[in-house]
């Protein structure tokens, strides 16, 4: 089958999770999910050799791709994707393309342009301008930014319970939900609590439940981070667009925002108030679809 039919290989390599898929035409070749641990984007030849290892692992034996393209978590600028791009190369006689993973979603949705907005541990939104030039916003990590992600809701949540102890209020059912989570007995060590994570996105991130059943519960503290989150996400776009990209169709993906209908409203309203033209959809196909179609252009 492979002297005959091109093997395209698309791969998604997400901040928790990493799925490749591979085609012969239309036939599934494979179909491998694993962890992202190891991925290192900002060692670019370590994180070919990392990805050549995936496709070793997930592919048929003898498999030779004819296409690779890969999105991949953290890969920020076009000279890093352009830099992981390179050493690919040297492990497939094929065509590569690297770009950051938020820019599978809208091939994945079936669209020649558009945004694509990802809200899950982390947060980033990408376009391209009228010449084909990729440009990113967001994506600054849970320390500095990454509003609407997981990681920065826990952040924000945080700051919402201490500044209600700093005017002297008790705690409410965030600020209960917080300190069971992380195991600490009163407010003011929830700061010790979040700089002692070694992993700050992943650690903080995994608390974000609480953040949705303490506002379920009642607790306007809570109801007001989630609130913020989705102005936060919204003005990813509105940036965007005040840079010139086309933001018609806004391609969303991410475990937070879609698996939790207060956040996706909360930036579906948000969006109609700060860019009334753009049109928000959730992703049906997973972005790895969109992958495959960048590799399949490459042929």
């Amino acid at each position: 089958m492979q002297d005959f039919t091109p093997l395209v290989v698309g791969i998604d390599v997400g901040g928790t999770k990493t799925h490749l898929r591979a085609y012969a035409d239309t036939e599934l070749v494979a179909d491998h999910v694993r962890t992202s641990s190891g991925w290192r984007p900002h060692e670019p030849v370590a994180a070919a050799g990392w990805l050549a290892a995936l496709a070793a692992d997930a592919l048929p034996t003898g498999a030779r791709p004819a296409a690779v393209a890969v999105g991949g978590h953290a890969c920020e600028t076009p000279r890093q994707c352009a830099r992981i791009r390179t050493g690919l190369q040297q492990h497939f006689d094929a065509p590569a393309l690297v770009v950051g993973d938020a820019e599978l979603l809208v091939p994945a949705a079936g669209l020649d342009k558009g945004v694509g907005l990802v809200a899950g541990t982390g947060s980033v939104a990408v376009g391209r301008f009228s010449d084909g030039t990729s440009v990113q916003v967001g994506g600054w990590g849970a320390v500095l930014g990454d509003e609407g992600g997981a990681a920065g809701l826990v952040r924000e949540a945080a700051r919402a319970a201490w500044a209600a102890h700093d005017r002297g209020e008790e705690p409410d059912e965030l600020a209960r939900g917080l300190l069971a989570s992380f195991g600490v007995f009163e407010v003011p060590a929830l700061g010790a609590a979040l700089e002692g994570a070694t992993d700050i996105s992943a650690e903080w991130g995994r608390h974000a439940p609480v953040v949705f059943a303490a506002a379920e519960a009642g607790s306007p503290l809570a109801r007001a981070v989630i609130t913020e989150a989705g102005r936060s996400l919204a003005a990813l776009v509105e940036r965007l667009a005040a840079r010139g990209v086309v933001v018609d169709d806004v391609v969303v993906a991410g475990s937070t925002v879609l698996s939790q209908a207060p956040l996706y409203g909360a930036f579906a309203t948000a969006l109609a108030r700060s860019v009334p033209g753009a049109r928000p959809q959730p992703l049906r196909e997973p972005p790895v679809e969109g992958a495959v179609t960048l590799a399949r252009s490459l042929l």
